[in-house]
């Protein structure tokens, strides 16, 4: 057996991983047809297949299987290796791959992503958008993006933005139509639109108020998976919506959408950037963090500014 070289490993760990070639090729920077090369050079060199291929799909077999889970830990321990050697560059580089649901990436789009790129040009910034949740590590990330009760126990993490707010909103023509919600009971006489989850389960809404609290599956005949989506068919007054308040509050100002149920929709912790905390941190990964982190303390500064010119003006 002639020995594989770290290209071919790594290679094969994407593409056993992702089980898929494109996607592997385009994490990797390659292109598909040299990922099938290295592949088939691989399986060669060890003299057994290591995947099952078909045209439209790819998985590891159990020689593959086994492989895997030895060269999980074996690359991760190289490239933290690798990036303990960046220490001593002037400046970090590389790559940062960031799983995120998309409110998560439009969250570190507004202020992170532009420090970030002005501060450290040369490293690569991979965000992918996913609303399901995954494992960081398995899949090949460098760090996360959830709200803080999804993170893993032995993740470290770092707050990104402020608490976050979940509220029911509706378009001023659909409440013409019909009578505004005073409760959450009264969603039961509306035509809810509903999101689907990544897993395949309908999103509950969820209300609070002195102690009691909701989760509530409401009606409605409009499913949709993607915020986004929602959002367009309340402001078509299709019905009323239950999203992230900070993705409508353009639509709030202009009056395009009208908030409902208020009192029952209380602040809850926010998104965190997280990481694994069993590991060296790579250069390129501490860089990111620290600009979270700054950015994270400028606008608590902000905040106390608002606050005390607020306090003032009260006692003047």
């Amino acid at each position: 057996m002639t020995k594989p070289d770290i290209t071919e490993l790594d290679a094969f760990a994407e593409v056993a991983t992702l089980r898929s070639f494109r996607k592997a090729a385009e994490v990797l920077g390659l292109s598909p047809s040299t990922v099938s090369h290295l592949m088939r050079r691989l399986e060669e060199r060890m003299g057994v297949r290591l995947l099952h291929r078909t045209t439209r799909s790819v998985a590891p077999t159990q020689a593959g299987e086994r492989l895997l889970a030895r060269l999980h830990p074996v690359l991760a321990e190289l490239r933290s290796a690798l990036g303990e050697i960046d220490r001593f560059r002037d400046q970090p580089t590389g790559r940062v791959r960031v799983n995120a649901p998309e409110q998560g990436v439009r969250l570190l789009l507004h202020d992170v992503v532009p420090a970030f790129r002005k501060k450290f040009p040369d490293i690569e910034l991979d965000l992918v958008t996913e609303g399901r949740l995954v494992d960081i590590v398995k899949e090949g990330f460098d760090a996360g993006v959830r709200l803080g009760g999804t993170i893993p126990r032995d993740m470290i993490a770092v707050q990104l933005g402020g608490e976050a707010r979940c509220i029911v909103v509706a378009s001023p023509r659909y409440l013409a139509r019909h009578k505004r919600p005073q409760t959450p009971e009264d969603l039961k006489f509306h035509e809810c639109i509903r999101i689907r989850l990544p897993n395949g389960k309908l999103f509950a809404w969820e209300f609070e108020k002195r102690g009691r609290t909701l989760a509530m599956e409401v009606p409605g005949t409009l499913i949709l998976n993607q915020e986004a989506l929602v959002i367009d068919a309340a402001l078509a007054g299709l019905g009323v919506a239950y999203v992230f308040e900070s993705s409508v509050r353009d639509a709030l100002k202009a009056r395009r959408l009208v908030s409902v149920l208020d009192d029952w929709c209380p602040s809850f912790p926010g998104a965190f950037l997280y990481y694994p905390g069993n590991r060296n941190v790579p250069s390129a990964l501490r860089a990111f963090v620290d600009v979270v982190k700054i950015s994270r303390a400028s606008e608590v500064e902000v905040i106390k500014r608002k606050i005390s010119r607020h306090s003032s003006s009260a006692n003047d």
